[in-house]
């Protein structure tokens, strides 16, 4: 049977791998782009594997990132970001991810997308699934992103050439405003486990934290005793379901059951002794515990630490205008993040940053099972 081409890049971007692609070479009409996406990683699979496709059958690995020409006057690229669903026919535009954002500057820059002077380059993103801004700064080779550095990042063996992104002013990302329900700590009643005291922030990403000692956890458990607490998981689903409606992400349960990606659902602890870290987080997403942090998240939880009252702030030991450390299962990631109270009371958040490592894979074609539309 004839199969189909559609030039493409595979890349890893910090923890997270995905297919890139150019914005020109997909169907004009966005709402044609999800069959296409999960045909190409493989979904649906119920066995979880996405062998058929260039999926990894984890939801760091099952994603897709659209780069074309800037809709806007502050911005060099577009970038739309994809989470394809591993065992389900669904792909999620809403959230970003701020791992595969690290990959969308050095792409840019290596397909001539925009032209770059000297031995350092500096991308302006526009994310369309937020609205927000991320600058992106790395090195540059005989004009193309550098690869090779001595920056390791927790996650990923070996080291690589550093970038730094920026997401500027990332608040309201998902809902419209930093915190959904106008207060820094709320009391969530869940369905079949009772009230639990949660913080609902949407920086970058809209997430719900709890407090690992209110699961009953001490918060440095792996992704793997995790996943086999199926009562845990269970909880951490009910809590993420109830946090949607509340933050206005989904109108109602079930439409918030059929949206895995946003928000994010995590636990905070204090640092375990001897740990160097500021506080212990865990973070799932799509049913899955991550292994590393998602960035986008990262900059949520570093932002939540500075709201005083949240339960991210309880745990941190963190003094007020340092970097923040961030223990995770595969390591510590330190984030920044800028947060100002004005004079009314009102939070701000002018930025979040960190540094990570990213490498360009694959490049050539793809092959589909059937045409593009048109």
């Amino acid at each position: 049977m004839k199969q189909y081409r559609l030039p493409a890049v595979f890349m890893r971007g910090g923890t997270s791998k995905g297919l890139m692609l150019h914005r020109g070479d997909l169907p004009a009409d966005q709402a044609a782009w999800a069959p296409l996406f999960l045909a190409a990683m493989g979904s649906p699979d119920p066995y979880g594997r996405q062998l058929d496709g260039m999926g990894g059958g984890l939801s760091s690995l099952s994603k897709v990132c659209v780069i074309g020409p800037s809709s806007r006057p502050d911005a060099d690229v577009d970038y739309t970001f994809a989470q394809v669903q591993i065992k389900t026919s669904h792909v999620d535009f809403r959230p970003n991810c701020g791992n595969m954002s690290s990959a969308v500057g050095p792409f840019a820059v290596d397909e001539d997308l925009i032209r770059v002077y000297g031995d350092e380059a500096v991308v302006r993103i526009h994310n369309t699934n937020t609205g927000k801004i991320i600058v992106a700064r790395f090195g540059t080779e005989d004009g193309l992103a550098a690869v090779e550095g001595d920056l390791a990042i927790p996650g990923v063996a070996g080291t690589g050439a550093p970038l730094h992104l920026d997401f500027l002013d990332p608040a309201g990302a998902t809902t419209g405003r930093l915190l959904p329900t106008g207060s820094v700590a709320d009391v969530l009643e869940v369905a079949g486990f009772g009230p639990v005291r949660a913080s609902m922030v949407d920086a970058s990403n809209a997430c719900v934290f709890v407090l690992a000692a209110d699961l009953g956890l001490q918060g440095d458990e792996t992704p793997a005793a995790i996943e086999a607490d199926t009562r845990l998981m269970a909880r951490l689903q009910a809590i993420r379901v109830a946090a949607s409606v509340r933050m206005g992400v989904a109108a109602d349960e079930t439409s918030a059951a059929a949206s895995t990606a946003v928000p994010f659902v995590g636990f905070v602890a204090p640092p375990a002794g001897g740990s160097d870290a500021d506080f212990q987080a865990r973070v799932l997403s799509n049913g899955q515990p991550h292994r590393a942090l998602p960035l986008g998240v990262s900059v949520c939880l570093a932002t939540a630490a500075r709201l005083e009252g949240s339960v991210v702030h309880d745990v941190c030991r963190a003094a007020p205008g340092v970097d923040l450390k961030i223990a995770m299962p595969s390591g510590v990631l330190p984030v920044t993040a800028a947060v100002q109270r004005d004079a009314d009371g009102a939070w701000r958040v002018e930025r979040g940053g960190f540094y990570r490592t990213q490498r360009r894979l694959f490049e050539g074609t793809l092959l589909l099972r059937h045409p593009l539309p048109a």
